[in-house]
């Protein structure tokens, strides 16, 4: 039997259908994602699931006493509350049945309420809470104010696990956490015993978490089976096939108009039925649910800045106590993609304001690029007004914008991010969290700018938006600077990562070739080859002092390693296509009908490329370092 059942459901937003006659069932076990466009009533449904909220319309059925626990994407707490006190109301429940008890006030049912409490496991509940603030790495005693964005949200989390529910309902789980804390809670979900839904764009972490993606789409629910990565193959089939059946009805329809214009035939008495049939085919069409449009984006790229961006010569500095970066040193080139990663609070910021020229080093020297013109967009939206329109954000005082050589009336623009002409008067403050993202990228991208600085711009904005905004990035001539921790996101637009590493010395950041997953691959290799070079010094007899050796100067390329370094991103490509294609033969059934001998060479293929990749990367990072 269902935990939840959902039936029939509708909502409405004045004349938009969020839901409308919708179903969903949740099973024990389960680990749903829930997908859509931003807008599209995703977090409405998960209150309705919740018993938030209530539909229009529709029946919500919960099994018996299910305890469900709803984390919001701003999860608020009592002002002044230590994070213990704050995570114990998630057994706010348990807390009263014990304090009820210990009271004996009279006409109480003692052996009932013992019973409920020993059912609630209610007798240990501070254990309970102090196991779990060890499991999440919280300090008990801190002021929930002071902590920052991923903490609070971990103290949610917290709140939420020792509730020990057996529905958890998430909103955006992974805003504000890094990507280790991402990747922590990932398999915390994984292992957690109870049924899940979550709402979430982050499409790696949906590839670890989700065992069925749930989509709503224009106001109905479908379910796939399988993680995000299973539901594209789906979804470009469905789309492909409603694409071919709309199409053929659309020829059908066009044809019954002609003949019912013709009126002789049509007032025959046999054709009372063709007629009919004509009558409710319109209705079919007028009632169909067309695919929505896409946000088109375009950004004023301004002119071109110099060839040099900025270049670093071991550069430090801190704020007291340990440096946030000590003795790092880059070259930043006009169209290279930057992707800066590292836990919150190790100073992606601090470097990154260096890099500008906008922060002094400590030590070290800076030297910035001629013509920049530079355009931020704001993690916490704080450049955004919650009391001016849409308009007046776009265009402050004018209904017309200028995007490079083109001008555009401030409607039209409104329109290309997907906000209807209505609502170009309302406030920013009616905006859910993924339009206000939506409408920053808009007043982002409606400016000039050579050199784009984007602090987490993928929160609250849906798959379909933040692919389009890859590929915008992606094209971009400009120089792009992205701090993010949405993994999927960074390896789709970035072409080198400056990852922290202070945990192996303090204010320790070095620099990579390729997205996150190559960092990760180049580290690891790294640590393994420095571990393994200090175990053979240590093992090796000592030799007599020797004066130092001059420093060998770091050689320049010949003209064929320059030449092997251009042509190394193509093979690599290549190989990474060839690698896909082995996969997908051998993930299907066709291979294993054409023989062992075929089997056998295409597996052993596969393999063999994953070698191959890993020689031609180290190479392109030993020729890089030496360019």
């Amino acid at each position: 039997m269902a935990l939840l059942t959902l039936t029939n459901a509708h909502l409405a937003f004045g004349h938009v259908a969020l839901l409308d006659g919708a179903d969903f069932s949740l099973e024990a076990g389960e680990r749903v994602a829930l997908i859509g466009r931003n807008g599209a009533g995703k977090s409405s449904l998960l209150k309705i699931l919740a018993g938030l909220e209530r539909p229009d319309d529709g029946e919500l059925q919960v099994q018996g006493e299910l305890r469900r626990f709803y984390v919001p994407q701003e999860p608020a707490f009592a002002p002044g509350a230590t994070v213990f006190e704050a995570v114990s109301e998630g057994l706010a429940e348990v807390k009263a049945l014990r304090e009820r008890f210990e009271a004996h006030a009279p006409g109480d049912d003692l052996d009932a309420l013992q019973t409920r409490l020993e059912a609630l496991d209610g007798w240990t509940w501070e254990r309970r809470v102090d196991e779990t603030l060890q499991r999440l790495r919280l300090d008990a005693s801190a002021v929930v104010d002071t902590l920052s964005g991923g903490n609070r949200k971990r103290v949610a989390l917290a709140q939420a696990l020792v509730a020990a529910p057996e529905v958890l309902l998430l909103d955006e789980p992974t805003n504000h956490l890094d990507l280790d804390a991402i990747r922590w809670l990932g398999e915390l979900l994984v292992a957690f015993r109870g049924a899940l839904l979550l709402i979430t764009h982050d499409r790696a972490f949906l590839d670890v978490v989700a065992t069925r993606i749930l989509e709503l789409d224009r106001g109905a629910l479908r379910s796939y089976p399988g993680n995000y990565t299973a539901f594209q193959g789906h979804k470009a089939r469905e789309l492909a096939n409603e694409a071919l059946a709309n199409a053929r009805f659309d020829k059908l329809l066009a044809q019954e108009e002609v003949w019912i214009r013709k009126g002789v035939e049509a007032r025959r008495t046999r054709s009372v039925a063709r007629i009919a049939r004509l009558e409710q085919m319109r209705n079919e069409h007028a009632a169909r649910r067309n695919v929505q449009g896409n946000v088109r984006l375009d950004i004023d790229r301004g002119g071109a800045s110099g060839k040099l961006v900025a270049e670093l010569e071991s550069v430090s500095k801190g704020f007291g106590g340990a440096p946030l970066v000590k003795d790092f040193s880059t070259i930043v080139m006009r169209g290279d993609k930057i992707g800066l990663v590292g836990p919150n609070g190790v100073g992606k910021t601090t470097l990154l304001k260096m890099i500008l020229g906008q922060l002094a080093p400590d030590s070290g020297s800076v030297r910035t690029g001629t013509k920049l013109e530079i355009a931020y967009f704001d993690q916490m939206r704080e450049v955004l007004n919650p009391n001016a329109t849409l308009a007046d954000t776009i265009s402050p005082g004018s209904e017309w914008i200028e995007i490079g050589s083109q001008r555009k009336h401030v409607m039209s623009y409104l329109g290309d991010f997907l906000f209807a002409p209505a609502r170009a008067n309302s406030p920013v403050s009616s905006l859910s969290g993924g339009e206000r993202n939506r409408l920053l990228l808009a007043r982002l991208f409606a400016r000039p700018a050579n050199v784009l600085v984007m602090d987490e711009p993928t929160n609250d904005l849906d798959i379909e938006t933040l692919e389009l905004l890859e590929e915008l990035l992606a094209d971009y001539d400009g120089t792009v600077f992205l701090v993010s921790h949405d993994r999927a996101f960074v390896d789709n637009v970035v072409t080198s990562i400056i990852a922290w590493e202070g945990d192996e010395q303090p204010g320790l950041w070095r620099e990579y070739e390729g997205g996150i997953g190559d960092w990760l691959a180049q580290r690891e290799r790294g640590r393994a080859a420095r571990q393994k070079a200090a175990a053979a010094q240590a093992e090796a007899p000592p030799a007599a002092a020797a004066p130092a050796a001059p420093a060998k100067a770091r050689s320049k390329l010949s003209y064929k390693e320059q030449r092997e370094l251009d042509e190394l991103p193509a093979r690599i490509t290549a190989l990474e296509q060839e690698q896909a294609t082995l996969g997908a033969l051998i993930g299907g059934s066709e291979l294993y009908t054409q023989g062992a001998a075929r089997i056998t060479e295409v597996t052993a293929r596969h393999a063999q490329i994953e070698d191959e990749l890993m020689q031609l990367l180290e190479r392109w990072e030993a020729l890089a370092n030496r360019g």
